[in-house]
């Protein structure tokens, strides 16, 4: 039996490792409340969440280092899951940012306190997912990252087209979620258990019927699968994308996506593990299911679908959401491989896209103040009309295609190289004819902005000083870490050792 005294220690252990969460609770409530006295001020809960993320982002700092099981084996604190806090962090403030410059939030007489306040509590929900080893933890983690994204992607009710895509983004994600639920009750009534160590332990000490445990294990992955627009559940991500608020696509395209490929890394490693296998380059996993057959269908199916279906598209976000499905694709590549080179390239890359990809839309943004569209007839000579805007978008579309000397090109060598080595060359060669593909689609919104209508008198586009700053802070990085990346491939190849335990 737990005496006193060891309950008391643990627990004040963990909630002292719980220290970033809690400030985004307490700013999810400063906000709430600062909305409510001042009124009149739309930004004021804007300016507290900027402020519990620096704080927030000060904790999760102080945590560097650490291996630790919190609250009874709920939640794990390693560095991996320290690694995709940044990346959740950082676009959490990167959107916020944003949205102080989105003419679509700032129009009519509509309240954004709340808007700030549900943007704390999904990037609460996704800290918590990132970190969560017991499946209950994981789906209330999930639930608490869907609901705040239900209610963003409609926050402009009053179009008809966001409206749409948050009804659209609910009855997915309920029937996601349904599915999910179900193949984890499969897996209690397997095992015993919600706890995925001792899950692993059942799974490593007792034969199990393969059929069940590939039935549970497709049903929470599908789940998974949802939140990174991975084919065949994809099917929300292109109506929600155009019909969101731009900044609300950004922040699903990074920060969702992200806690979605890091709660599946998780799961697969720490369920299905063979802690008596002796190959330390390729995780050895239990049972006779071929895990890494199921991840390659994924894989192919997703970057391919996506980037195809991308070159028909008229409208820069729907050409950007299909991207960002083929983007998962290439993604999945990185958790076929199944070791901590694999995780390693999947970290890279993930820092990389975050940049190239709340770039692109930011942009979007601020063309879309000016010109009120976001299709791609109207970014006729826009290249001209706003040279600043003309050009940091090419440089985010060329790293996105993954070409030198941008940071996507480093990303997605890493993560070809760790594919390659794994001994999937076709695999690499099928991701490297789908960025051709891509590059199809992207040179389409070069042509059209400097391409046509380049003798157009219409008038030049608006933007402030402060807007170009927050652009120049994502485009330069992206340049730059084209061509110095050290920094990020040793903290990612450290963060990469998924943490076990025993």
């Amino acid at each position: 039996m737990l005496s006193l005294d060891v309950f008391v220690t643990e627990l004040t252990k963990s909630v002292s490792l719980f220290k970033p969460e809690a400030a985004m609770v307490v700013a999810f409530i400063v906000a709430i409340v600062g909305d409510l006295i001042f009124k009149k001020s739309k930004s004021v809960s804007g300016y507290v969440a900027i402020a519990g993320f620096i704080v927030a982002g000060f904790f999760l700092l102080g945590q560097s280092g650490i291996e630790h099981k919190t609250f009874a084996n709920l939640l794990v604190i390693d560095g991996f899951g320290n690694f995709m806090k940044w990346i959740i962090l950082i676009s959490s403030f990167i959107v916020v940012l944003m949205s102080f410059f989105s003419k679509e939030l700032y129009s009519e007489d509509r309240s954004l306190g709340e808007y700030y306040s549900i943007i704390i509590g999904m990037t609460f929900g996704m800290f918590l997912l990132i970190s969560s080893t017991n499946l209950i933890m994981i789906y209330l983690a999930i639930e608490t990252m869907s609901l705040s994204s239900y209610l963003l992607a409609g926050y402009t009710k009053e179009i008809k087209r966001s409206s749409e895509a948050s009804l659209k983004y609910l009855i997915f994600g309920a029937v996601s979620s349904g599915i999910m639920l179900y193949g984890m009750s499969l897996v209690f009534g397997l095992t015993g258990s919600l706890n995925l160590y001792v899950i692993n332990d059942f799974l490593n000490a007792n034969p199990v019927n393969n059929f069940t445990i590939l039935l549970s294990g497709l049903m929470i992955i599908a789940g998974f699968a949802y939140k990174i627009s991975a084919v065949p559940f994809h099917f929300w991500t292109p109506d929600v994308y155009e019909g969101a608020p731009v900044t609300i696509t950004a922040y699903l395209s990074v920060a969702s996506k992200a806690a979605g490929f890091a709660v599946l890394l998780r799961f697969i490693k720490v369920t299905f593990i063979d802690v008596g296998g002796e190959n330390t380059q390729i995780w050895s996993l239990v049972t006779n299911i071929d895990w890494q057959y199921i991840l390659i269908i994924l894989s192919v199916i997703t970057m391919t679908f996506g980037n195809l279906v991308a070159v028909w598209q008229s409208n820069v976000k729907r050409i950007l959401a299909y991207s960002a499905i083929a983007h998962a694709g290439y993604l999945l590549m990185g958790v076929v491989v199944l070791n901590e080179i694999g995780v390693a390239s999947i970290l890279i890359y993930f820092f990389f896209y975050m940049l190239m990809t709340l770039g692109a839309f930011f942009v979007v943004l601020l063309i879309a103040n000016n010109i009120n569209s976001e299709e791609l007839d109207d970014y006729q000579g826009l290249g001209y009309r706003a040279p600043i805007l003309g050009i940091t978008m090419t440089l985010f579309l060329i790293s996105l295609t993954g070409l030198p000397p941008t940071a996507g090109f480093i990303g997605k060598l890493y993560l070809f190289s760790a594919v390659i080595n794994s001994g999937y060359i076709w695999l690499a060669v099928i991701g490297v004819l789908n960025s051709v593909v891509s590059l199809f689609y992207y040179v389409k919104i070069f042509k059209y902005m400097y391409l046509k209508d380049i003798e157009s008198d219409k008038p030049d586009l608006k933007y402030s000083p402060a807007s170009i700053i927050i652009l120049l802070m994502l485009a330069i990085p992206t340049l730059l870490f084209g061509l110095y990346f050290t920094p990020i491939i040793e903290w990612a190849n450290k963060s990469a050792v998924i943490f076990l335990g025993n």
